[in-house]
């Protein structure tokens, strides 16, 4: 087994083109985004799902189209051409929640309801794992390239690491913690929030924990996502605010301007910023590596945005959008990170 471990799929997709994105020396050269019609940075497009679909979680899958999650049991996809296509897991209620890539070809899924761990190859063959706890409720889930998933055990109060043939391996956290998301930052270390106890959290590849208090106390921990910077940045959805935490433990945070958002889940944007959903004030917003939040509209009302992630590629260029997921509206937004080149 390698001696560290390595950013996930997203991740290292990423690592390839946004630092130089992010830090350019030509800020005005959009050479290298994919074309498309003029839009102001903000401005968001909606695609209607299935009614009933209550989409949560979203990825970019291992063939570069959108996955996601739903609320009725289901995992979807969604095509460069549009296509929406469902797949139903064979465990009824099975209560899907995140989604990663895996370099296995796969993407791999938590099933809440029904404690165990899902996989779906990009044809939507699923095959199910079950854990040996009922009640664990795993929750967020990430990859490794050392052939793993790591996910979260929400009531099971454990971290699961899980290899690609079903192999799996738990390591107990204190009690109360209530690990939520979860994701591998830059230092080899999975990183996670425990809601529980009001702190992030890093845990080395054979168990060895840290944890790192959050000042905003009972500040509904959510989302986790690592930035360019090098730092793990977080969600508060209580205590509505943005979080950064350094390697080495120095938590600051960031007061979101509208007041009881309900910031959820984050993801880094092709403009090198993170981007993040705010669940109960209907919007998306950026907020910079200096702690500046921007905040836009979604057009659906009461649309309860859950899910980010940054577009899938084009050919040979960036596309410059992230696309989120209206758990209460039925649809996949997307929303400008960067003026483009027109058409």
């Amino acid at each position: 087994m390698r001696s560290s471990r390595r950013p996930s799929f997203l991740t290292a997709v990423f690592l390839v083109g946004a630092p130089a994105l992010a830090q350019t020396s030509a800020p005005n050269d959009l050479s290298w985004m994919c074309r498309d019609v003029p839009a102001a940075v903000g401005a968001v497009e909606e695609v209607a799902l299935p009614v009933g679909t209550s989409p949560r979680a979203i990825t970019v899958g291992p063939d570069l189209q959108l996955w996601f999650t739903e609320g009725s049991g289901k995992i979807g996809r969604l095509s460069r051409s549009g296509e929406v296509t469902e797949f139903p897991l064979p465990t009824r209620s099975a209560g899907p929640q995140q989604l990663v890539p895996a370099l296995d070809g796969n993407l791999w899924f938590t099933e809440s309801s029904v404690s165990r761990v899902g996989r779906i190859t990009p044809q939507g063959e699923v095959t199910e794992f079950p854990l040996p706890s009922r009640g664990s409720a795993p929750t967020g889930i990430t990859s490794d390239l050392d052939g793993h998933v790591w996910f979260t055990e929400l009531t099971g109060n454990r971290i699961g690491r899980m290899s690609w043939s079903g192999e799996l391996t738990e390591f107990s956290l204190p009690s109360g913690s209530q690990p939520r998301a979860i994701t591998l930052g830059l230092d080899g270390r999975v990183w996670f929030t425990e809601q529980g106890t009001n702190k992030v959290a890093a845990m080395a590849e054979e168990g060895t924990l840290s944890e790192y208090d959050v000042p905003t106390p009972r500040s509904g921990l959510a989302g986790i996502a690592v930035g360019l910077d090098g730092a793990v940045w977080f969600t508060e959805q209580l205590g509505n605010k943005v979080g950064r935490v350094t390697r080495e433990g120095l938590v600051t945070e960031y007061d979101v301007p509208t007041p009881g958002s309900g910031p959820l889940a984050l993801s880094l944007g092709p403009d090198g910023n993170l981007w993040f959903v705010e669940s109960l004030a209907n919007q998306v917003a950026r907020i910079t590596r200096d702690g500046v939040i921007t905040e836009f509209a979604i057009p659906t009302v009461d649309s309860v945005p859950a899910g980010i992630v940054f577009a899938p590629p084009g050919p040979l260029c960036l596309d410059a959008h992230l696309w989120f997921t209206e758990f209460g509206g039925d649809k996949l937004g997307k929303v400008r990170a960067l003026p483009v080149p027109s058409r």
